[in-house]
């Protein structure tokens, strides 16, 4: 293989060059294709580099992304408390600006934006962190971010496996994806009894304090209207605690529509995409051709709403980790060329009745990696 080929498969390169991977884990046809679209996407970034040199102040984009969409996040608020604007178009409003925060997030564990300027970098993050409160802590989801790079699809990716990819395709499964606290708590009664507690120790520490603070907010809420529209049922009036009267209630609203609303759907449209376009179980370790598929299908058009196009581009990031978000969106034509060409696959849909297999053929494994996780 030549130099080339070897630099392309990361083999002389790490951090937002790529992923280093094991050839002798990839058979020799798709080694040859990693390196043709690999090759081709580079090409092709550093085309639009040259073509538009905005592009080279990556730092100041990324800021600008933040502080605009964080504004707009904002703006539409108050406009939400100021009575300019419904719930129903509050919402979905919110959650488009919170989308562009998680790109972000996912651009700076990859050291995209200041990266020789650790306060600046750490003020970034934790700024997103704040965007997007029910969201695992960012400088822990690193560690399970740059593994899942490693060794996508295999039974140690840990983060997939946390929003479902690989599991049988139920009601309980979309479930799982709305509410990722629901998703631990059944996945404890699911791996060896002797790393149970370990494994509540390990999310806790993650979600500590604002996704702490987010999940017991909104189970309080639900269960509040919940035993509400149970006892209006059967004709009954809940004695709650003097604190929980009318103005309360009304205040808890206004956060379900600003906060708890928002962002659950922004995660359920990038959890679903995300653990349905990465294969899972019975894909080469370190194979990026057989990691992700790309799920740029009109039916998906509202969920990808949610999550800035992510099913359509993210498999370009597998091959290339180098380039952020908006310059994968800008290579993404010619990416996609040579990514067909090369044997990625396009909208199959049958993944969600395999349980996100890679084999056409191959029965759902219920419990798969579970000893891992």
């Amino acid at each position: 293989m030549s130099n080339l080929s070897e630099k392309l498969l990361g083999q002389g390169g790490q951090g937002a060059q790529g992923s280093r991977i094991k050839q002798n884990h990839i058979n020799a046809q798709d080694q040859q294709r990693i390196a043709v679209i690999k090759s081709a996407i580079l090409a092709e970034g550093d085309r639009i580099r040259a073509k538009y040199p905005i592009l080279k102040h990556q730092d100041a984009i990324g800021m600008a992304i933040l502080l605009v969409s964080m504004a707009g996040a904002m703006a539409t608020g108050w406009a939400y408390l100021e009575g300019m604007l419904a719930w129903y178009i509050t919402i979905p409003v919110i959650a488009i600006f919170l989308s562009f925060t998680h790109e972000l997030e996912h651009d700076l564990i990859h050291y995209m934006y200041f990266r020789k300027n650790k306060f600046m970098h750490n003020l970034m993050m934790a700024l997103v962190w704040l965007c997007r409160p029910s969201t695992i802590n960012p400088w822990a989801r690193r560690h399970l971010h740059l593994h899942h790079h490693k060794h996508s699809g295999t039974e140690t990716d840990i983060e997939e496996r946390a929003i479902t990819n690989g599991e049988r395709f139920t009601p309980l499964r979309l479930l799982m994806m709305l509410d990722l606290e629901l998703s631990v708590v059944l996945r404890v009664f699911r791996i060896p009894k002797n790393r149970r507690l370990k494994m509540l120790m390990m999310g806790a520490a993650g979600n500590f304090p604002l996704a702490s603070a987010f999940w017991v907010s909104f189970h309080a809420y639900v269960a509040y209207w919940a035993i509400e529209a149970a006892a209006w049922t059967v004709g009954y009036s809940v004695p709650w605690p003097a604190f929980i009267d009318a103005e309360f209630v009304a205040a808890a609203n206004t956060v379900a529509v600003l906060i708890f609303a928002p962002n659950l759907l922004r995660s359920f449209s990038i959890n679903f995409i995300s653990s349905n376009m990465h294969y899972f179980g019975d894909i080469e370790d370190g194979n990026f051709v057989q990691q992700c598929q790309v799920l740029n299908s009109k039916w998906f058009i509202i969920p990808h709403l949610f999550c800035f196009n992510f099913g359509s581009t993210h498999g370009i990031h597998h091959f290339v980790v180098r380039d952020p978000f908006y310059i994968r969106q800008m290579t993404a034509k010619k990416a996609h060329a040579v990514m067909r060409e090369n044997g990625v696959r396009f909208n199959d849909l049958g993944t969600f009745k395999r349980a996100n297999r890679w084999s056409m053929k191959e029965k759902p494994q219920q419990e798969a990696g579970y000893q891992a996780a």
